[in-house]
């Protein structure tokens, strides 16, 4: 059965690939169970802002906290609205005015064709240049992250994507990238930026739906330091999250295009910034334990829901339940309610499924705690 990323009336919440995300049906069943109650949802790992999306759509208002700048930029798309004609034309302006500075790399040349990478390095300086954000902004730095690259279609009148032949949902690496363009004889296309741009655009049919929030409610920060809370309001009560699985690092260097195009360095970057400590098993759930900590501290709501999805990856052979157990154990003040499975990450095209193993898919679950 297809599910809801399916459907054109959704197409906002896919504005741009991103490789671990749960699927829309998991924060929109449990909203729907508290709408009534008009709760202040919180997402401290919203990766894409998933959850920030079902919250939208049932009226609802949320908060999302995310260390990657790339998942910040596309999960405030989420909250911002605007009409397509006034998106394209802060593309145009900003594409108007040539970059100062245009990757020379073997990848670059590669990637993308002559004209193609000089209107994406002027999008990308025109968008460094914007000082106050706009929804306009917003939604156009979120499109243009989602067609950075992508595979080639049969004609340039159809592309979606800038790039020369890539997965849509990470990036791979320079090296294997232009060995990968030489042997399949691969050459980037020379598609205008603002056609694919508006293609991308014309998928979305609810860009102006009334949006029940800001941007701005999407931080760039750590849920595990309690100073990330200070903007967050204390009616939280309703959280729904899906943690990074213990062992998965490999983030910024699979997504270190996007990163480029926000500002990164024009190769690859092998340094991590993780937003929970993986060194060691004991050391994460410390970090998890913090997390929950924070919102219990930071809410007065007189009812506080956890819900949360967590699950392994293979290589690191770790449960799930033991970690999350031991996270609400070390936090404290915390209640379980309930622990189900969400059947396997390769069902569920979760961050298992992104490292490409052939070892059987581990499953993951699904926990509901209160607070006492």
């Amino acid at each position: 059965m297809r599910g809801l990323a399916y459907e054109s009336k959704y197409a906002l919440n896919a504005i741009c690939p991103y490789f671990t995300m749960f699927p829309l049906e998991f924060p929109l069943k449990i909203l729907k169970k508290h709408k009534e109650q008009s709760p202040v949802i919180l997402d401290p790992f919203c990766g894409r802002g998933t959850t920030i999306y079902a919250a939208r759509e049932l009226g609802l208002s949320a908060w999302g906290i995310d260390t990657s700048p790339i998942a910040v930029a596309i999960a405030k798309a989420k909250l911002a609205t605007s009409k397509k004609s006034k998106i394209l034309s802060l593309a145009r302006k900003l594409i108007a005015t040539p970059a100062k500075n245009i990757p020379t790399s073997k990848f670059f040349r590669n990637a993308y064709s002559n004209s193609t990478l000089k209107e994406v390095c002027a999008l990308r300086e025109g968008l460094f240049r914007i000082r106050k954000e706009t929804d306009e902004s917003v939604l156009l730095r979120a499109a243009a992250l989602g067609c950075l690259h992508g595979p080639l279609t049969k004609t340039i009148d159809t592309a979606s994507y800038f790039s020369n032949q890539m997965p849509r949902t990470f990036s791979t690496k320079p090296d294997y990238s232009c060995k990968y363009w030489k042997e399949r004889d691969l050459v980037a296309p020379k598609v205008s930026v603002i056609k694919v741009l508006e293609r991308k655009l014309n998928r979305i049919g609810n860009l102006e739906d009334e949006s029940t929030g800001s941007p701005v409610q999407i931080l760039c920060s750590d849920s595990s330091i309690p100073m990330s809370y200070e903007s967050i309001p204390d009616d939280i009560s309703i959280v729904v999250t899906s943690p990074p699985y213990y062992g998965m690092r490999t983030y910024i260097q699979d997504q270190w295009l996007r990163l480029w195009f926000l500002g990164g360095p024009e190769d690859l970057l092998y340094e991590n910034n993780d937003q929970l400590n993986h060194h060691g098993q004991l050391a994460f759930i410390n970090d998890l334990a913090s997390v929950w900590t924070n919102i219990s501290l930071r809410s007065d709501a007189e009812d506080l829901h956890l819900y949360v999805r967590l699950g392994s990856i293979p290589s690191t052979k770790s449960d799930p339940k033991e970690i999350f157990y031991s996270s609400l154990e070390e936090s404290g003040g915390w209640k379980l309610v309930s622990t189900r499975s969400a059947k396997t990450a390769d069902e569920g095209r979760r961050q298992a499924d992104h490292m490409a193993t052939t070892s059987k898919a581990t499953i993951e679950y699904d926990f509901h705690a209160v607070r006492r």
